[in-house]
């Protein structure tokens, strides 16, 4: 058991190594194998427990940046909280594997256990699914038909293939054996060959006449970690200075005029709606650049204990509705980190909750904003992890995906970078060109082929990207048909576990009856031999039965032909 512990382990690591910041995305398919390798014919609680070892050493390295500035216990927290759902797989993974179309259930049941990990507990935590680890992959192609999850299907399908060529089969040997394991490597190439193919039909088309020029402002923030937001004018500031700078090298013939300017979340922590100076300042930058700007900003209330994360669309003052307009409110907050749930709990294990004072309230809609210059679907931060947020704004109508993020508290982690994979699979999932903007990095702009056409410097530093871009309104078969694909993965999972563990028992019965010993008695019956004459070259549970009378052959013909045991019920082993 301890060499399938240590490769349980070990596959983890190798899973947590295909996501950024490393970012080696074959390695998510040793690290599938390695899993259905470590658990080949364990039974439930001993493939649970390998599970949960292969969670450690896949979200431990992965998640480690939650650690970043509040201490190890929320990261230990965090990482315990999600193990236990690959110690879910791990117990059902044995049942499917070595089942017809084994491979194929055992992306499935991948499938179906990202799918109740997004959602549950508090709406779920979608980080770390394979699809995210193929943003530079043939793979990511996938998910312009069926959304991130038909991404994580082909990863697990792969690195099921992988195995099962590995483990073998029972049923073939020889030449046979050869050829079969063979075709499943064959196959697990065959599906990134696939996937690359599919670019060429998937690759959204050139739109004469559909193209507009944004700008993403990264203004910085003073300080590094949780202390920054203590300086919230400040920040305001940064990005009211970076737009200026734009401006001027607008008027100066340096930079293509903006037709919308994108800040990014927390760009002004104090609440412009109520307070006149920061509006005031926020109008100036507007004003200057002379187009809208969505600011991200945190609005007071409702009520004196909570707070609102918005995008505000704020227009200019020769416009027909100047100042603040229509807002996105986001609607997704993020427990422990934007809302304490059990706060008084949480707060016994950890008394840095209490520096979210204030619980955020989540809002409503689907993400489209229309009193910009085009339609934009906006999301915050860790929403882009989430599939139906992002999908309701493109049904809606969004022809442009902004994503609005705050990364400062994570300092120079590997957090900006796995959200920014996420970014890049989005645009490949929905064909539209997604932009990123983040107060100290990573902002990027990134079209609708996943591939980045501008990204800001180092992390913490001011940064205005400006990029010409194609807008669009086609939708993708996974945009038009939404969560279909995963719900018919997920019931085809659920199903082959059924049917594969009704098997299981029928067999183990049917094993039963076949030697009602369960293979124990026979035991005896050998070492009862010893030191007897055997009848020729007979295997001496065969000549024991020889030399019992005809009275004893009756009985085990009788409980043969009922399939009721013979012997002592307590030679019989439990299952």
């Amino acid at each position: 058991m301890i060499y399938r512990l240590l490769l349980a382990a070990g596959a983890g690591l190798l899973g947590a190594a295909a996501f950024p910041k490393v970012g080696i995305w074959p390695l998510a398919f040793l690290s599938v194998a390695g899993l259905s390798i470590a658990v080949s014919g364990q039974r439930a609680r001993s493939g649970a427990l390998l599970g949960l070892v292969y969670g450690v050493g896949l979200f431990g390295p992965m998640l480690h940046w939650t650690a970043t500035y509040v201490g190890s216990a929320p990261w230990l927290l965090l990482v315990f909280s999600q193990t236990w759902f690959l110690a879910l797989l791990g117990a059902a993974l044995p049942v499917v594997q070595r089942r017809r179309f084994g491979a194929v259930l055992t992306a499935a049941l991948w499938v179906a256990q990202e799918a109740l990990r997004g959602r549950v507990p508090f709406g779920g935590f979608p980080w770390g699914r394979w699809a995210f680890s193929q943003a530079q992959s043939p793979l990511k192609w996938f998910a312009a038909l069926g959304g991130a999850p038909l991404v994580t299907f082909a990863v697990a399908l792969i690195g099921a293939l992988l195995a099962a060529a590995v483990l073998g089969d029972r049923g073939t040997v020889g030449n046979a054996s050869l050829a079969r394991r063979g075709g499943q490597l064959v196959t697990a190439v065959l599906v990134v060959l696939v996937g690359g193919s599919l670019a060429y039909p998937l690759r959204p088309p050139e739109q004469p006449g559909r193209s507009v020029t944004v700008a993403a402002v990264q203004g910085n923030v003073p300080d590094r970690g949780l202390e920054f937001n203590a300086r919230r004018r400040q920040v305001l500031d940064n990005h009211v200075g970076q737009t200026l700078k734009l401006a001027a090298d607008v008027k100066a013939g340096r930079l293509p005029q903006p037709a919308l300017v994108l800040w990014p979340e927390n760009a002004s922590d104090i609440d412009p709606t109520t307070n006149a100076d920061a509006a005031a300042v926020i109008q100036r930058a507007v004003d200057a650049v002379g187009v809208p700007i969505l600011v991200g900003a945190l609005i007071d209330g409702p009520g004196p204990t909570s707070v609102t994360n918005a995008g505000i669309v704020w227009m200019p003052s020769d416009s027909a509705a100047p100042g603040p307009g229509q807002r996105y409110v986001k609607r997704h907050p993020v427990p422990y980190g934007e809302y304490i749930p059990l706060r008084s709990v949480a707060r016994a294990v950890n008394d840095k909750v209490d520096l979210v004072s204030r619980d955020m309230v989540a809002g409503s809609g689907n993400g489209l904003l229309t009193q910009t210059p085009f339609p934009v679907g906006d999301v915050i931060c860790f929403e882009i992890a989430y599939d139906s947020l992002v999908t309701s704004s493109v049904r809606a109508g969004a022809q442009l995906l902004v994503v609005q993020t705050n990364n400062a508290t994570f300092g120079h982690s590997a957090e900006t970078y796995q959200q920014l994979a996420m970014s890049q699979l989005r645009a490949v999932e929905h064909a539209r060109t997604v932009v990123q903007v983040a107060t100290s990095g990573k902002s990027a702009i990134i079209e609708a082929d996943g591939q980045l056409v501008a990204q800001s410097g180092p992390l913490f530093t001011a940064d205005v990207l400006v990029r010409t871009v194609p807008l669009s309104a086609s939708t993708t078969l996974a945009t038009r048909t939404g969560a279909a694909a995963e719900w018919t993965m997920v019931a085809l999972g659920l199903l082959g576990l059924l049917i594969g563990g009704w098997l299981n028992r029928r067999q183990a019965r049917s094993t039963r009856s076949a030697d009602p010993s369960g293979g124990r008695t026979s035991g005896r019956r050998i070492r009862g031999t010893r030191g007897t004459k055997r009848n020729g070259d007979q295997p001496p549970a065969r000549a024991g039965r020889q030399e019992r009378g005809s009275g004893d052959r009756g009985r085990e013909q009788v409980g043969s032909r009922t399939g009721g045991p013979t012997s002592d019920p307590g030679d019989h082993p439990h299952l």
